[in-house]
């Protein structure tokens, strides 16, 4: 049975992980050799220069010299992602990936009317990179720790605010979750991305938010912003003293902003196979991985079974909280 407070996300490789990928790569065989045969296509679901589109880039340039072949990126955005999936999902080329976020583990709750079912019409390849995310407060509000949050939406309900980069995104479903195990009624004040929600908080124009280590960790660090907690399985190296979830109150309350790849459902398992190790050693370059993590990211690079199974309990995780909570698009 799945642990009814979601998953613990693949851990971090080391040098066993990429001493897999790199006996992995003559196993294949030969068929897997002869692919791809031309060039590839990744669509990345979000504007250049966001985090899927670095992380996209980075494995896709590995790509261009470990397969032979170049592999054209592709940025299609809108409606959370769901627009570029479709158009994976969709792809019968053979040469199509793509890049996917945390929008992919609650789009069928979000969207009823999609124009493919993840689990039918998509292989998930492997998680790339992920960043645990921070409960953060403005300048002004009481509270120097989860208790004392806890404690003072609870003295005013329907009065506290917390902003986040959409609806239904990571920033927004952690904070559901917490209202949730705390009986928190809090109003959701929802942005187009994260510069305008950062922007209010530090204007003072919302009290609180969920956002990824990367994204908040200088305005902590100057004094601007006050970190309550850090929503992984172990403390951030940079914010030492600044505890978990579980370390503060609810056990199992790990929230990740994520970057997978994945493929259409097609795409034949050993070419699954080879993408995985190649980005596992795109991954493990000394430039990427230092970029990645100087940036505030944690490097991943999983196998195809360990990206889906962290992608089937993502979903059933937000997936959940979507429908209980009532949460909709339309407002």
């Amino acid at each position: 049975m799945s642990d009814p407070h979601g998953p613990r996300l693949a851990p971090r490789p080391g040098r066993r992980s990429v001493l897999t990928a790199a006996l992995l790569l003559p196993a294949l065989g030969v068929h897997a050799a002869e692919w791809p045969d031309r060039p590839l296509r990744m669509i990345i679901p979000f504007a250049a220069g966001s985090t899927p589109d670095v992380t996209g880039r980075a494995v896709a340039e590995h790509y261009r010299t470990a397969l032979g072949q170049p592999c054209v990126v592709e940025n299609r955005t809108g409606a959370n992602g769901t627009i570029g999936y479709a158009a994976v999902a969709q792809a019968i080329d053979g040469h199509t990936i793509g890049i996917c976020t945390n929008g992919m583990a609650t789009a069928t709750a979000l969207y009823p009317r999609l124009p493919f079912d993840p689990p039918r019409d998509l292989r998930f390849i492997s998680l790339l990179t992920r960043a645990a995310q921070l409960l953060v407060v403005r300048d002004g509000v009481p509270a120097r720790s989860l208790a004392e949050f806890i404690a003072y939406a609870r003295e005013k309900p329907g009065e506290v605010t917390y902003g986040s980069v959409g609806v239904g995104s990571a920033s927004h479903l952690a904070m559901e979750e917490l209202a949730e195990r705390h009986g928190l009624q809090m109003v959701h004040v929802p942005y187009a991305g994260l510069p305008p929600a950062k922007l209010d908080l530090l204007g003072g124009r919302i009290d609180a938010m969920f956002g990824s280590a990367p994204a908040v960790l200088q305005e902590v660090k100057e004094g601007r912003l006050q970190a309550l907690a850090v929503a992984a399985g172990r403390r951030d190296p940079a914010l030492p003293n600044v505890p978990t979830l579980a370390e503060a109150g609810p056990p199992n309350a790990e929230s990740y902003a994520w970057n997978a790849l994945f493929a259409p459902r097609a795409l034949p398992e050993v070419h699954a196979m080879r993408l995985a190790a190649e980005a596992q050693a795109a991954l493990a370059l000394p430039r990427t991985r230092g970029a990645l993590e100087a940036a505030g990211f944690e490097v991943v690079g999983s196998s195809p079974e360990a990206c889906e199974a962290t992608i089937r309990e993502e979903t059933e995780r937000w997936g959940g909280i979507v429908r209980r909570r009532g949460i909709s698009l339309n407002g």
